[in-house]
């Protein structure tokens, strides 16, 4: 049976020398079995080798080497610890977005300290409400660096009122910060973008649950998701994956803003993990891998609302 095998084998390569390696059939039929069965063996290794490398080459690789990251909200908090783990994977260029000028001091502060890695690192400033300046941030980013690659989306505004006190002026902030910004800078991603590309948009883990006061915050957040899946299937033929995050709520300033002691104590105890983090919250530190993650070898995902939240919520 294995003399079999082996002949059999040599068959299979001797049709591949023919159709790659016409000039050997001529010295072919002089050679033995045992010479076709090594040749077959070698040549098959050579073929196997060569898939191989083309099967790897359209994957994306775990490394980010040489790519540019567009990042709003990229200056402090989450967004800032996402441009370091990108920065540590080979990613070697940002663009910093914020919007409040309190906030430049925080984003000059991060993208120094990712120059000082070696990265290219430039800031924007803008209100991504405004449909046009998500044109000049991806613009900027294009002309600077002349490609990129990521898209990451990290900017919103929380507010927390009973249904009855909210106003027009709240429901209109929420849904430019949470809503429209989102839409224009998943637009414009994906206009710029090269193709395998990644495109990904905070969002929350509050749109799956049942708690009160919090209507327009999650609210504004839910057209993200049916944002994300139409992307994720206009973008699909280039080949760039489109996804949302949602984080149980995180031990940042953006929660603790919203909350009294009663509220705060009730969420850092809502997680079934929430003993092994570091506060009871959602840390930022197990968030910005899974970024990483999606933006890498996790292409495959796309079109999805994926909720990190320590089994704060589900559904």
């Amino acid at each position: 049976m294995k003399y079999s095998l082996v002949l059999t084998y040599g068959r299979i390569c001797y049709i591949r020398l023919y159709l790659y390696f016409p000039a050997l059939l001529l010295n072919l039929s002089e050679l033995s079995c045992r010479h076709i069965a090594t040749s077959s063996i070698i040549l098959s290794s050579i073929y196997s080798g060569l898939v191989l490398t083309f099967f790897k080459e359209t994957q994306v690789s775990k490394d980010l080497n040489g790519k540019v990251a567009v990042i709003a909200g990229g200056g402090k908090n989450l967004g800032a610890l996402i441009a370091h783990e990108l920065q540590s994977v080979g990613a070697s260029g940002f663009v910093l977005h914020y919007n409040s000028g309190s906030s430049k001091a925080e984003t000059e502060k991060t993208a120094a300290a990712l120059r000082e890695k070696g990265a290219d690192t430039i800031i924007f400033q803008g209100d991504l409400s405004v449909a046009d300046n998500n044109n000049k941030l991806f613009d900027l980013a294009k002309s600077h660096f002349g490609a990129v690659h990521i898209g990451i989306n990290t900017a919103g505004v929380v507010i927390k009122k009973p249904i009855l006190e909210v106003t027009e002026a709240d429901y209109n902030k929420s849904f430019d910060a949470n809503s429209k910004a989102a839409f224009f800078f998943l637009q414009q991603a994906g206009r710029v973008l090269e193709d395998r590309g990644s495109i990904v948009t905070i969002v929350s883990s509050l749109l799956a649950a049942y708690t009160p006061f919090y209507s327009i915050y999650p609210g504004s957040k839910a057209p993200v998701e049916h944002y994300t899946r139409a992307a994720s299937k206009e973008f699909g033929d280039r080949g760039i994956s489109v996804n949302a995050v949602g984080p149980g709520p995180m031990d940042t300033p953006f929660f603790y803003g919203q909350e009294n002691a009663d509220s705060t104590a009730y969420n850092k105890a809502g997680a079934a993990l929430s003993k092994y983090s570091k506060t009871g919250l959602t840390d930022i530190e197990d968030i910005a891998p899974l970024i990483r993650f999606l933006v890498t070898e996790g292409w495959w995902i796309t079109g999805q609302t994926i909720f990190a939240n320590g089994g704060y919520t589900t559904r």
